[in-house]
C-alpha cells in the first residue's frame, strides 16, 4: 500500500513554505505576488487539481472583495458607477473588439479570436487590488477609478463567460439567454441595494452591541460568503457577489470595526490562491503563434494604458494621475484563466503563456509606475483626489 500524507500535514507544509517564500519576497524587496505564482507553477505537476487549495483560495478572493466593498457605501459607488461607464466602454472597444479583430488579421478563426480577446480584456482584480494594498497605494487619487473599471470589467466578465461557454459547446447563445443573464446580473445588484439601504443602514446598533462577541465575525464572514454563493448558484462572479456584500455591510457605517475580524482570515488564505493561480498555467505544450503572441503583449500593455490615460481624463483625473492609472492595470489573472480554460489545448497553452507574461510585466509596470510618472511629469508636492459627489 503506497503512503498516504495526511491532509492536516500537507497544509501545515504548505502554509510554511509560503511564509518562507513571503519572508524571501519582504527581504528581497521582490513581490510575494509574483513569488507565490512562480511556486505555483513549479508545483503544477502536485497540486493542479487540489480542490483544497481552490477553496481555500477562493475564500481569500472573496474576502479581499467583500472588505473592498466595505470601503464604498451605496450612494459613493453609484457615483463612481456613472463617471467611470465611458472609461469602461472604451476598456471594452480597445481591449475585447480590437483585440479580437487583430487575432483574426493574423488568421485566427471567428472564435478563437474572439476566445483570445476575451483572455485579454479583464485585468487581474485579485493582483491590482493586492498590489495597492502592499504598496500603500490604496488612497491615491487613481484608486478609485482603477476599481471602477475593474467592477465593470467584473459585470462584463460572466456575459462573457457565458457566450464563449454556448460557442465553444457547438451551439448558439440565443438572444433569449443573453438577456436572461443580463437579468440576472440586475437582481442581484438590486437586492444588494435594496438590502443595504433598507436593512443594513439600521444595523449599526445590533453591530455595535456585538461586534465584540467571539461568534460575531461568524455573521460577517457568512454573509460575503452567502452573497457570493449566491452570485455562483445563479451563474455568475463570486467576486461580484462578494464585493456587493461587502458595500451592503457598508451602509452600517462601521467598517472600521468589521475590518479587523476578517482581516486574520483573509491574509491567511489570500496567498493560496496566487499559489493556485500558478498551478492553473500549463507550459508543457511550448509556444503557439510566437509572433501573434508578441504582439499581443505589446498591445495589451498599450491598450490598458491608452484606457488608463484617456478614461482616467473621462473620469476627471489630472494628466499624471491618469498616466499613473495606465500604468497600474495591465496585468492579466483569473478571469483569463476562466477564459482559457473553454479553449482547446493549444489556446489554453497559449493563453497561459500570454497570463504569465502579463501578470510579471503588469507587475512590474504598477511598481515603477510612481517612478516613471515622476521622471515624465517631474515631482509634485501634492496630488489631489477627486472628489466624488455624494
Amino acid at each position: 500500500m503506497e503512503p498516504h500524507m495526511p491532509e492536516l500535514l500537507a497544509a501545515g507544509l504548505i502554509l510554511f513554505i509560503m511564509f518562507i517564500i513571503g519572508f524571501i519576497g519582504m527581504r528581497s524587496r521582490v513581490p510575494d505576488v509574483i513569488l507565490f505564482i512562480l511556486v505555483g507553477i513549479a508545483v503544477s505537476g502536485l497540486l493542479h487539481d487540489s480542490e483544497i487549495l481552490y477553496f481555500a483560495g477562493e475564500i481569500g478572493i472573496v474576502l479581499l472583495f467583500f472588505m473592498l466593498g466595505l470601503e464604498f457605501p451605496i450612494k459613493q459607488l453609484g457615483a463612481i458607477a456613472k463617471k467611470v461607464t465611458p472609461a469602461g466602454l472604451l476598456d471594452l472597444f480597445l481591449n475585447l473588439f480590437l483585440s479580437s479583430l487583430l487575432c483574426l488579421l493574423f488568421g485566427l478563426d471567428i472564435f478563437t479570436a474572439f476566445v483570445v480577446g476575451s483572455l485579454l480584456y479583464a485585468t487581474s482584480s485579485s493582483i491590482t487590488m493586492k498590489m495597492l494594498q502592499n504598496t500603500k497605494r490604496t488612497a491615491n487619487p487613481e484608486s478609485e477609478f482603477l476599481l471602477g473599471v475593474l467592477i465593470f470589467e467584473d459585470l462584463i466578465a460572466p456575459i462573457l463567460v457565458a457566450i464563449l461557454v454556448g460557442m465553444s459547446g457547438g451551439g448558439q447563445f440565443s438572444g433569449g439567454e443573453f438577456l436572461w443573464l443580463v437579468v440576472k446580473v440586475m437582481l442581484l445588484v438590486t437586492a444588494a441595494v435594496c438590502l443595504g439601504r433598507f436593512m443594513f443602514t439600521k444595523a449599526a446598533k445590533f453591530v455595535d452591541r456585538n461586534a465584540g462577541s467571539d461568534i460575531f465575525h461568524l455573521f460577517i464572514i457568512g454573509m460575503a460568503f452567502t452573497y457570493s454563493g449566491l452570485a455562483v448558484y445563479l451563474g455568475l462572479s463570486e467576486v461580484l457577489g462578494a464585493f456587493l456584500a461587502g458595500i451592503m455591510l457598508a451602509e452600517v457605517k462601521r467598517s472600521e470595526t468589521i475590518e479587523p475580524l476578517i482581516l486574520p482570515v483573509r491574509e491567511l488564505t489570500l496567498p493560496l490562491f496566487f499559489l493556485w493561480f500558478g498551478t492553473q498555467i500549463d507550459l508543457a505544450h511550448g509556444i503557439s503563434y510566437p509572433l501573434l503572441l508578441g504582439v499581443l503583449v505589446v498591445w495589451s500593455i498599450l491598450g490598458k494604458m491608452l484606457v488608463g490615460i484617456a478614461g482616467g481624463r473621462f473620469y476627471g483625473l489630472s494628466g499624471r494621475v491618469a498616466f499613473r492609472a495606465g500604468l497600474s492595470f495591465t496585468q492579466r489573472g483569473e478571469f483569463s484563466i476562466i477564459i482559457a480554460s473553454v479553449a482547446a489545448a493549444e489556446v489554453m497553452a497559449f493563453g497561459s503563456i500570454f497570463i504569465l507574461i502579463s501578470a510579471a510585466a503588469g507587475i512590474l509596470l504598477f511598481l515603477t509606475a510612481p517612478a516613471v510618472t515622476r521622471k515624465i511629469y517631474g515631482r509634485k508636492k501634492k496630488e489631489y483626489k477627486v472628489k466624488v459627489p455624494q
